[in-house]
């Protein structure tokens, strides 16, 4: 069968399976869940992944709501793995679209699935909970969960991952920020605020301190590096003092070692107003994603397959960068994370707007647009060795350079 034909066969299957996938993202938005605990969406994307033949096993990676799908030709080949992704935001819902990530992925390893007996190799879908951050699981509240997938071997035999973001717009993979999460217990002596307030150690003041602290820290801080954080706990009632405070900041920066290098700063700054305020302090340290690893040749592949499917790719820098655990796979192996348009160009993840537009026409749209890009760059993988071989080619060279440095 030509390349020609290959091609006309993802489109088919996508296309012929368009309304399901549409009424499954649309079911998963109507059932926003937290990370770690999407037992809907997991059971809705495996039960489809059953539908079209593959073979999944749910509660890997040390997480309940993780899986693995694989579909094998039973001849050799590459591997190419789809990550889906399918966890809500706290209260917001569905407001950064993995409602959408999710079932696009799947859609698209059934598609090139549909082509291994053509082709050769193994088409995986790694089903990755909580990288909005996580409510239990060993991933803890930053998630972190592809992390996990990596060291527990997931992607030991994977040639290339690929996933595609909903955004404002279609872009290539680009960089984003790794990221360290501490949270910072602060422990008083409560006492009535109103009659005998010299008899207790207020927990809040030291968190007060703590957060303006780390305020004045920011001013010294080079470009590029983020430290941002909430209270979480400061106190009962206005009539008792604190006995116990607490926050969650996230550090972000280029790098992983930037990140940490910085946290010691922090650190220090929590153990010097614990000292001035008479509390204790407990620090608890979690790692959070990497900073993604971008492979240009995918990249390329990605523009000649967005343009192709009609997709206008935003080629300029883009204004500020987040953090996805997408970066610990990109350390891994080869990957794509690029992005895809699904409303008004200066529309931002993380605010209803978005959520509105994740359950849009054009949302879906995009859905199974990004499919048919994910399918046609996951078959060019899979019949050009020339191409597959140049991607890894320079996912080596750039661990060559980080392990030299």
């Amino acid at each position: 069968m030509s390349n020609s034909e290959l091609k006309a066969r993802l489109e088919q299957s996508i296309h012929q399976h368009r309304d399901d996938y549409i009424a499954i993202s649309r079911d998963i938005h109507a059932h926003p869940e937290t990370g770690n605990n999407e037992y809907y969406a997991n059971d809705v994307l495996t039960t489809l992944l059953q539908k079209h033949g593959f073979s999944v096993t749910s509660n890997v990676a040390g997480h309940e709501t993780a899986f693995y799908a694989v579909k094998d030709s039973g001849e050799p080949g590459p591997t190419i793995a789809y990550l889906a992704e399918y966890d809500a935001l706290i209260d917001i819902g569905h407001a950064c679209g993995h409602n959408i990530i999710g079932v696009s992925s799947i859609a698209a390893a059934v598609a090139l699935s549909d082509t291994l007996s053509e082709t050769g190799g193994k088409v995986l879908v790694l089903g990755t909970p909580a990288e909005e951050g996580g409510l239990q699981g060993k991933g803890g509240l930053n998630g972190n969960v592809k992390a996990r997938f990596v060291e527990h071997g997931f992607l030991d035999d994977v040639d290339v991952a690929l996933m595609v973001h909903p955004s404002g717009r279609t872009r290539l993979s680009g960089p984003s920020l790794a990221n360290n999460h501490l949270y910072f217990h602060f422990y008083g002596k409560p006492s009535h605020a109103g009659s005998s307030p010299h008899k207790g150690v207020n927990a809040l003041d030291a968190l007060v301190l703590l957060y303006n602290g780390i305020s004045v820290l920011r001013q010294q801080l080079p470009d590029g590096v983020r430290v941002h954080g909430i209270i979480t706990n400061g106190g009962q009632a206005p009539n008792v003092i604190p006995e116990y405070a607490s926050a969650h900041y996230y550090i972000r920066a280029d790098t992983r070692e930037e990140v940490l290098a910085l946290e010691p700063r922090i650190r220090a700054i929590a153990d010097g107003v614990a000292l001035a305020t008479g509390t204790t302090v407990k620090i608890e340290h979690q790692v959070g994603p990497r900073d993604f690893n971008i492979n240009h040749v995918l990249n390329g592949v990605l523009l000649e397959e967005f343009t192709a499917a009609g997709e206008t790719v935003d080629l300029s820098e883009k204004e500020g960068k987040g953090s996805t655990d997408a970066g610990d796979i990109s350390h891994a192996v080869p990957t794509a994370h690029p992005y895809i348009k699904i409303g008004p160009d200066d529309l931002i993840g993380h605010t209803v707007a978005f959520r509105e537009a994740a359950n849009s026409v054009q949302g879906y749209d995009a859905l199974i647009t990004g499919a048919l890009v994910l399918a046609r760059t996951g078959l060019r993988l899979l019949t050009e060795p020339a191409l597959l071989q140049d991607a890894k080619d320079e996912f080596a060279g750039q661990k060559n350079r980080s392990n030299a440095a």
